[in-house]
């Protein structure tokens, strides 16, 4: 870089004449302060008051705080030059200076301190006015500068840039031009480069410690040997530990079920489900174990861990295990129907068990999704599961769960039971009376102290589950032959809510019937439809076996094979029409001289009258009384019905 001379310099600021001698850089920085209209027979720094000037290094703090050690080290090197660092903002303000006695005295006099304005346009060319003003790092000694105070000094500056390659900032190098060395830009640019790295890696720091600490998970940083270096806030929350505690901590000490010794082995993510044992308190977790890698060494694990339940939650909003109908959703006007909901209501707000006894289809599930919605657990859970359902072998491990390898053919991560995904919710236990004896017991066992085991388990976890049961059997007289545990049956029966059949609230049938076909006109706005009365009468005079449930399926199935506006009694089956189940079930069903059928016999006939007008077709029998395929069989295994005879 060439740099000018007195007469140079002279020859501009008198005649605006360039000479040869003069840098390009040099020479369009005079030529601005000219534009500017600077003086160049001053060059004083000018002064902004104090609360600006206060604001603008509390802006540039984190500039500063990296900053300053870096001018500090440079200046102990540079010191018996009596040189000095000098540090501005992008705006070319000056916030922070070091130097010794000889510089702070000779800075005096020109205003070259903290809290001074060193921009081009206030004290004309100098190496940091100009380093702000074209970006580029620049080297000045004497007459280069354009104001005549300045001539004595040398001055050496260059930019510090952000991440995205904004100017934040401007650091100089100055002292007497006498002791100019052509190295000092290149000890500025050094600085510079350590000071933009470490700014980088600090926002990089800072990024990191906000994800750390910003997780919903509980995170720690273990070495190889399992001593904690480093854990979040979330992590003491959900142990209940002072933070300064966990540092203290092994972490085998915590998650003492975690195979270690394997860990080492594993270089990619290792989930599992555990359980933190802190001070005697049990937490059940999922842990997410990563190891961390340097040098193609594992150097230590990131153990990130939260509660289960939290998962459990997720878990419920994919799976659907969510209650959707309310009180308002009961359909029906009859006294009966109403006594029943006013009681619900009641037994809503209690944590008490519920017992539902309603024939199928008279809207069980319906009632205990509205009273868990009525509950003051209404956020949590609703899990449904249908006894009768699943398989007689794998009913426990359904309600329970099991750990991993409790036996053949089990998840290797083990199992979920559904009374731990009902946590803090309702569990609805459809048609319990299908329970096995022996699942009955452990069921008690979890009534009596809200506790389960998982299979394969040792220890006991607490829940906070409210049970909701439902049967279409007399549950009392199952318990007389037997097949109920009686200690069971009272454990449920805190409250009892006995839903009464279709057939004993004919007001209601029209009321339901109505709902039905507003429902299908509002699903299929393009084709209204309205009932005949010889359709009404019809559904009026019929029993109902099937209760709501297959008046719904009735209605549906008539709206969809008519063709025209008016729903009339031909698009009823025939078994409906005929009136066979009200024959079947007509006077509590007397016979001869023979007094009154028991309820066994009457649902026999029933099924074997439905079976007929199927035309033996099992399936469509059982969807025409509203039960599953599992239940229509072991009916007919266990009335002895042969369907080929019928």
């Amino acid at each position: 870089m060439l740099h000018a001379s007195k007469e140079s310099w002279l020859k501009f600021v008198n005649d605006d004449i360039i000479s040869e001698d003069v840098d390009p850089v040099i020479a369009d920085a005079w030529k601005r302060c000219k534009e500017y209209g600077v003086n160049h027979m001053e060059g004083m720094g000018t002064g902004i008051d104090i609360e600006a000037y206060e604001r603008a290094r509390e802006e540039n703090k984190e500039l500063l705080a990296i900053a300053r050690p870096i001018m500090e080290n440079l200046h102990e090197i540079v010191t018996s030059s009596h040189f000095a660092l000098v540090l501005s903002d992008r705006n070319g303000l000056l916030i922070e200076a070091i130097g010794d006695e000889i510089y702070n005295e000779k800075a005096d006099r020109l205003r070259y301190n903290p809290g001074m304005l060193w921009s081009e346009e206030e004290i004309g060319a100098n190496a940091i006015g100009t380093a702000l003003a074209i970006d580029k790092p620049v080297h000045f000694i004497g007459e280069d500068h354009y104001c005549i105070e300045h001539h004595s000094w040398t001055c050496s500056a260059a930019n510090i840039h952000d991440e995205d390659g904004n100017i934040i900032g401007c650091l100089d190098m100055s002292g007497d031009k006498n002791m100019s060395n052509t190295h000092t830009l290149g000890i500025v640019v050094a600085a510079i480069y350590t000071i933009e790295r470490e700014m980088a890696l600090k926002k990089s720091h800072k990024l990191l410690e906000t994800t750390f600490e910003s997780t919903s998970d509980g995170m720690v940083i273990v070495d190889k040997d399992m001593n904690v270096i480093r854990a979040n806030n979330q992590a003491s929350n959900i142990l209940f530990v002072p933070h300064e505690k966990i540092l203290e901590m092994d972490i085998r000490d915590i998650f003492t079920d975690l195979d270690y010794g394997r860990l080492p082995e594993k270089r990619n993510v290792f989930l599992t489900e555990s359980t933190a044992i802190v001070d005697g308190r049990r937490i059940n977790c999922s842990v997410n174990i990563v190891p961390i890698i340097i040098d193609k060494k594992i150097f230590g694990f990131n153990i990130a861990f939260k509660e289960t339940k939290y998962l459990h939650r997720t878990v419920n909003k994919v799976a659907g295990n969510i209650a959707t109908y309310h009180f308002e959703d009961i359909i029906g006007d009859s006294e009966s129907v109403r006594k029943v909901a006013e009681s619900a209501k009641k037994i809503a707000k209690t944590r008490s068990n519920v017992l539902i006894e309603g024939e199928s289809g008279t809207g069980k599930e319906l009632f205990a999704q509205s009273i868990h919605n009525y509950s003051p657990r209404s956020k949590g859970p609703f899990v449904a599961i249908n006894c009768a359902s699943l398989p007689r072998e794998l009913i426990e491990s359904e309600l329970f769960g099991y750990e991993k390898g409790a036996f053949t053919g089990a998840l290797k991560d083990g199992k979920i039971g559904k009374f731990e995904l009902a946590d803090g919710g309702t569990i609805f236990l459809d048609e319990i009376g299908e329970l096995p004896m022996e699942v009955q017991a452990k069921l008690l066992r979890v009534l009596d102290n809200f506790s389960i085991r998982r299979i394969g388990s040792d220890y006991e976890k607490k829940l906070d589950v409210r049970v909701i049961a439902a049967t279409n059997r007399d549950l009392l007289t199952e318990v007389e032959n037997k097949n109920f545990r009686h200690d069971l049956y009272y454990r449920l029966n805190v409250f009892k809510l006995e839903l009464p059949p279709l057939r004993e609230r004919d007001d209601d049938i029209s009321i339901c019937a109505n709902h039905f076909l507003l429902k299908l006109n509002t699903q299929n706005s393009n084709s209204v439809k309205i009932y005949g009365s010889d359709f009404l009468e019809s559904l009026k005079r019929y029993r109902w076996v099937g209760n709501v449930r297959e008046l719904q399926n009735i209605v549906e199935r008539a709206y969809y094979l008519c063709d025209g506006n008016v729903i009339t009694a031909e698009y009823l089956p025939d078994h409906i029409i005929n009136n066979k189940e009200k024959m079947t079930h007509g006077a509590a069903i007397e016979i001869a001289g023979d007094g009154i059928l028991d309820m066994e016999s009457v649902e026999k006939r029933n099924i074997i009258a439905t079976i007929k007008s199927c035309d033996k077709n099992v399936l469509k029998a059982a969807e025409q009384l509203s039960m599953s395929k599992s239940t229509i069989y072991r009916k007919i295994r266990k009335y002895g019905i042969n369907v080929r005879e019928l």
